[in-house]
């Protein structure tokens, strides 16, 4: 199912439609404000695993992260930031960034594996931050890659419907996505580090 929602005012009878499924277990495709993802509640342990399948891998070998409607929420999957990671955070969130943090002894169990890290986002556009308003916890999230060796990331989701649209539940069509991923900054060493640059600018940030 593609389902077309408005990407800076998404429609609430939609988003309400979709958080009826996600909180069924559905996993959906859902843009963000770097790339397309694929994306389930975090309370759904079978959806996570379906997201790994997908992926083509492991739940505990799949690098997935967190989406988090700001940086209170992130405080039920994050252990103690420290101040000043915690002010970085905030000079960059909502953004095109995933921030790896201490995780909470709830990670663990979500993502079967022995990770005490998780990537947390917060990102700068309307479709997924309303999902997780309504939801009220977390969206597991990782990114749609193409199928070409030469592209990264699929922009179109009509491509990604006509692709995996019979392996998840819907695809969210909130327009072209991005060709480049979010910038990834590591946060638990007490010195940010950054092990990815994406779309998120690290200039005046760190």
């Amino acid at each position: 199912m593609l389902l077309a929602v408005h990407p800076k005012n998404p429609e609430p009878r939609k988003v309400h439609d979709v958080v009826q499924r996600l909180n069924e277990g559905a996993v959906v495709v859902c843009p963000t404000d770097t790339v397309y993802a694929f994306a389930c509640s975090a309370h759904h342990a079978r959806a996570i695993e379906a997201i790994a399948r997908l992926k083509g891998t492991k739940a505990h070998k799949t690098n997935l992260s967190l989406i988090c409607k700001d940086l209170s929420q992130l405080s039920a999957y994050a252990r103690a930031i420290d101040t000043p990671s915690f002010r970085v955070m905030k000079k960059a969130l909502p953004g095109p960034y995933t921030f790896i943090v201490p995780a909470s002894s709830q990670i663990p169990t979500l993502f079967k594996n022995k990770k005490h890290t998780v990537g947390i986002r917060v990102p700068d556009h309307p479709i997924p931050l309303a999902l997780v308003e309504e939801l009220g916890h977390a969206l597991v999230v990782t990114s749609v890659h193409d199928e070409d060796d030469l592209l990264e990331y699929t922009t179109d989701p009509e491509l990604i419907h006509q692709r995996v649209g019979h392996q998840v539940e819907l695809v969210i069509d909130g327009g072209i996505g991005g060709l480049e991923g979010s910038t990834v900054i590591d946060l638990t060493s007490g010195q940010p580090t950054v092990l990815r640059e994406g779309k998120g600018p690290v200039d005046g940030l760190l």
